[in-house]
């Protein structure tokens, strides 16, 4: 059995508060008497891309169990790269990275647009993340994660600002049928749906919660919910190659 947890949207900006939440789930996840295969955090490390925030974030997410993290809006690439990477040379090029596991590789792309909002993976990403899924034997899984949703979730603030041009990564997970899923985050709210055939899963925000369309609002500007606790998904590919995800909620600290 392979289990991933799945965190998200963590908006450390030099407060309290997004440090608290963080840390109440990193050290959930650290209690655990379980050695998780990975944990995958979906972007928006930073809130406002400073060299500060990721210094503050580099701390907060040291775990015990193998971590990988890919950029959001949020982000900069220079800043994630030098100081989250110990890159001394950083570029400004995609945040593109590959964890092989037994049993299992989790590809996480970069589909931040510098300088926008929305998401989009280059086509030198896309020609990566084939590499990746060519050299992966097709009898081991594949999980790719990146930030934007690459469909909309009913979400209006969110959905604008989704990931588009997702027609090519479409076409290019048609070829890999090892491809078992897709992990994304930004939309800050926890969701499954799906995308090119495969489930699409959305972790939960640390920082906040989302306002569906459907529930009270004071204004046109009440987006989230900031009294909601954070949470985290875990991801579970059972021995029988069946994926299972679990939402569950980090309680007691905010």
């Amino acid at each position: 059995m392979i289990v991933i947890a799945h965190l998200s949207d963590v908006h450390i900006d030099g407060g309290s508060r997004a440090a608290d939440r963080t840390r109440a789930v990193m050290d959930y996840l650290d209690a655990l008497p379980y050695d998780l295969d990975a944990v995958v955090v979906s972007g928006d490390i930073a809130d406002a891309g400073t060299p500060a925030e990721y210094e503050e974030a580099r701390a907060l997410l040291v775990s015990r169990h193998p971590t990988v993290i890919c950029p959001g809006n949020h982000d900069e690439r220079v800043a994630f790269r030098r100081v989250l990477l110990g890159e001394e040379e950083p570029s400004r090029e995609p945040v593109d990275r590959v964890l092989r596991a037994d049993g299992f590789a989790l590809a996480v792309c970069d589909s931040s647009v510098p300088g926008e909002d929305h998401g989009y993976l280059t086509d030198a990403t896309l020609t990566w993340l084939d590499g990746v899924l060519a050299d992966t034997p097709h009898e081991v899984p594949v999980l790719v994660a990146f930030h934007h949703p690459p469909v909309p979730l009913h979400t209006p603030y969110v959905d604008a600002i989704r990931q588009f041009g997702e027609e090519r990564l479409a076409e290019l997970a048609g070829r890999h049928p090892h491809l078992r899923a897709f992990l994304c985050g930004h939309a800050h709210t926890a969701a499954v749906t799906t995308f090119a055939g495969r489930p699409l899963l959305v972790a939960p925000g640390v920082v906040s919660t989302i306002r569906l369309p459907w529930e009270r609002a004071a204004g046109p500007d009440h987006h989230v919910h900031l009294d909601e606790p954070p949470a985290v998904a875990f991801h579970v590919l059972g021995d029988d190659g069946r994926l299972t995800t679990h939402y569950r909620v980090v309680t007691g600290r905010r």
